[in-house]
């Protein structure tokens, strides 16, 4: 890398010096204009022409320096080694044409990997959940920050921390799911690796949306979110709160929606009280694309540009992204006005410079443009993703037909995901952006106004490199299969069924790989403003399944989905159903590897499954009061329980409780409590489960859940072979929010449950928290899980 030579003396520019130092020297050195800059971003695009960095183009732009630039690799077509070549022009000229010298963060979409032409494309959050393996996360953002800083980028726009609820919301796919501990632990392992050891080194984790976005109104994007305040702290605010205190988080997006009338980016009680004064945080708050102006344009919180930007920035939100408009001009006559101190402006712009000082900006501002090439996509990454795609898929039921027939027999692959690449990748992946940038230049405007696609953008949507299902099954099965797609994911047409029938019913068993296409354009059936009314598959694939059904073939559905979909047709007449997500590149591999049994599916859901809409909300977590109808129980037309529960999944082979105990009769608060759990494989192969540990509080003075998760431990084990689990589990875990909003561990019993589901569990015990005055008990957020093989 090049190391810059200031051209002037400075404090700031002493990489000996300390961050404050640096910082306040800087500060102290700006003009008005340039440090409202820094408050900014620019599109990428802005910068480029023909893919180059155009000075020209650039100069009006940069001439006061900038904060952000927004998607170098995301919002172009441009490949690894050329990305880097970009950035290193865009940061070669704010280095040496600015008077400062200030160097830009560039930042990317990273929810399923870095959203880049070459980069690798890991599973969608949700798949990633339902591995239920916080180290896999981490090593999957260790390969995101090695991917981003090779290409010259310091940060992502990612975890999203959101706990979700109602699947009808498009976004579901881009979540760890329905509750507050799993996403914690998936979130906070993301945080570490993407942040890494030191920041020099490391990327900017952006966790989003702060807070309660997946619990809108109606499972509708940007709508408001009804959430009491308990409710807000146990279970949405958990999971951001764990990212900082543990994570060490330098960044956080506030969310579009609204919370009790103050949109999420107005309000000061989320982003200055509870952020940065309970918690600590120390970073920068970003805000979602667009978003302050939506304060004026969408909330009709705010009545102009001026009054947006005092009220976005007044709040805490101290860049805007992913290009300068409120923050500009409008910002500036609220300044000259005396609506926004200059205080608050400097306090903004400090956490900038500071984020550029820690991740080494003034000394590495440029980056090797060979070794992006290399990096992007590199093997040791897809590896990474292949594991994950394996330990990502849930099979939710098979009554024996799976594995598939071994040296005999014939397959009929039928489905519009079976062999569509495209059809693998979520919404952030880069394929589904460039359609998004396609979607822009066609209307001149998606995506809100700032958004505009210059005419000379090259746009490639290639998915090359990326197998089918198809592919992976036919170099594994050769003339054994036969292919029928039967129709589209949304088309109406049905002119492919009777192709579809014919191989079915000539075959030994058909494998329908079915369900959506992730993305934010009209096209998709599910991501971003992608939310649906209905959870039955779309188009016309569940008349596909009931033609496919009547041959009599037994039928194996695969679903290649964004959320919990299928009719009780399909979930009760196929033979087996396996949930795939949208596993990504690899994903195709995977999905054949478990169909033919060279790998034992491990992936357990981390949501539940609604039998349907009606259903929604339906979560594990609920209270004793919830989750029936008093006091006949369930619905008249249908079980109130979900068509598969939170947690559950199967595999190959079987697992057994063997023995369950709770080591501590009575704990002091502040301690912690022992339970040791005793599996076996009583199977005839090898395989995986995932032991879970739910605790209930049936004495607590605020009324609580039925059960709630508060460790979980993946284990393998032979066949035959026994696994014995130990946590350790901190009392100050066990705590709530009492009637003065305080967080508190009381007194009184604790119920302990262990098992394979929130429905498949045994009773391990309980113990009792003692009363200690003297003792304050902290809010923990995780203990310890020791597996040990016999």
């Amino acid at each position: 890398m090049t190391t810059v030579e200031p051209e002037i003396e400075a404090t700031y520019a002493d990489a000996t010096a300390p961050v404050d130092e640096r910082v306040s020297d800087l500060l102290a050195r700006m003009t008005r204009e340039e440090k409202l800059a820094q408050l900014g971003s620019t599109w990428a695009f802005t910068l480029l022409e023909g893919g180059r960095f155009a000075v020209e183009r650039a100069r009006p732009i940069l001439r006061h320096g900038l904060g952000h630039v927004t998607r170098v690799a995301g919002a172009t077509s441009l490949k690894a080694a050329q990305v880097a070549r970009a950035a290193n022009a865009i940061q070669r000229f704010l280095v040496t044409e600015t008077r400062l010298g200030i160097p830009a963060i560039v930042h990317e979409e990273v929810c399923s990997g870095v959203m880049a032409r070459e980069a690798t494309i890991f599973p969608q959050a949700i798949g990633v959940a339902s591995t239920w393996d916080p180290e896999l996360n981490r090593q999957l953002a260790d390969a995101v920050r090695a991917q981003m800083r090779a290409m010259g980028s310091h940060q992502g726009l990612s975890p999203v921390l959101d706990v979700v609820r109602d699947p009808r919301w498009g976004r579901t796919e881009e979540t760890y799911g329905e509750d507050p501990y799993l996403v914690s632990r998936m979130g906070v392992a993301f945080v570490r690796g993407l942040q890494g050891v030191d920041l020099t080194d490391g990327v900017l984790a952006t966790a989003k949306h702060f807070v309660g976005y997946g619990a809108s109104e109606g499972g509708l994007n940007w709508a408001p979110a009804n959430l009491p305040p308990r409710l807000l702290r146990e279970v949405y605010l958990y999971p951001f709160e764990a990212a900082v205190r543990e994570g060490g988080l330098q960044s956080v997006m506030a969310g579009y929606h609204e919370l009790d009338g103050v949109p999420c980016h107005a309000n000061q009680e989320l982003l200055a009280d509870v952020l940065r004064g309970q918690w600590g945080f120390t970073g920068s708050v970003v805000s979602d694309y667009f978003a302050v102006n939506d304060l004026h344009s969408y909330h009709h919180f705010a009545q102009d540009k001026q009054q947006a930007a005092t009220v976005g920035l007044g709040a805490g939100v101290d860049v805007e992204l992913p290009a300068t408009d409120a923050y500009a001009d409008a910002l500036g006559r609220a300044l000259d006005a005396g609506e926004v101190s200059a205080a608050r402006l400097d306090e903004a712009v400090s956490r900038v410079l500071r984020h550029k000082v820690e991740l080494g900006l003034f000394e590495d501002p440029y980056v090797d443009e060979d070794v992006a090439a290399t990096t992007a996509n590199a093997e040791r990454h897809r590896d990474v993703a292949l594991e994950i795609a394996r330990r990502s898929l849930v099979l939710l039921k098979n009554d024996g037909v799976l594995p598939l027939l071994g040296e005999a027999g014939t397959v009929a692959l039928i489905g519009p995901n079976a062999d569509d690449a495209r059809h693998l990748l979520g919404d952030y992946s880069f394929a589904a952006h460039i359609e998004a940038l396609v979607e822009a230049r066609k209307r001149r405007g998606l995506l809100g106004e700032m958004m505009t696609i210059p005419d000379d953008l090259e746009i490639d949507e290639s998915t090359d490199g990326v197998p089918t299902v198809r592919d992976e099954l036919a170099a594994r099965l050769g003339d054994r299969l036969r292919f029928a797609r039967g129709c589209d994911v949304r088309d109406p047409s049905t002119d492919g069924f009777a192709e579809a029938v014919a191989a079915a019913a000539a075959a030994d068993v058909a494998v329908l790989v079915l369900g959506d296409r992730s993305g934010l354009t009209p096209g998709a059936t599910t991501g971003e403003s992608r939310d649906r009314s209905s959870l039955d598959l779309p188009g016309v694939q569940e008349e596909l399944v009931r033609a496919v059904v009547a041959t009599g073939t037994p039928v194996v559905a695969v679903l290649v989905a964004g959320r919990p979909v299928g009719s009780d047709f399909l979930h009760e007449e196929c033979a087996a159903v396996l949930m795939a997500w949208l596993p990504g590149e690899t994903g195709g591999q995977a999905i054949a590897e478990v169909l033919l049994g060279e790998v034992n599916p491990s992936g357990r859901l981390p949501i539940s499954y609604p039998r349907g809409v009606g259903q929604i909300p339906v979560f594990y977590g609920h209270k004793v009061s919830g989750g029936r109808s008093h006091w006949h129980g369930d619905y008249v037309d249908s079980p109130v329980a979900p068509r598969y529960v939170f947690g559950h999944g199967l595999g190959y082979t079987s697992f057994a409780i063997d023995d369950a105990v709770v080591e501590n009769a009575e704990v002091r608060a502040g301690d912690s409590v022992g339970v040791e759990v005793t599996v076996t494989n009583t199977g005839d192969r090898a395989g995986e489960q995932v032991v879970q540990l739910y605790v209930r509080d049936p004495q607590a003075t605020i009324t609580r859940p039925v059960l709630e998760l508060k460790a979980f431990a993946r284990v393998a084990a032979a066949a035959g072979q026994r696994v014995t689990v130990r946590f350790a589990l901190p009392t100050g875990q066990l705590g709530f929010y009492d009637r003065s909003m305080a967080y508190a561990v009381e007194a009184g019993q604790i119920e302990v449950y262990v098992g394979f589901s929130a429905a498949d569990h045994t009773h391990a015990g309980t113990f009792v928290v003692g009363a200690d005055p003297e003792r304050p008990t902290p809010k923990v957020f995780s203990g310890t899980a020791e597996v040990r093989q016999l």
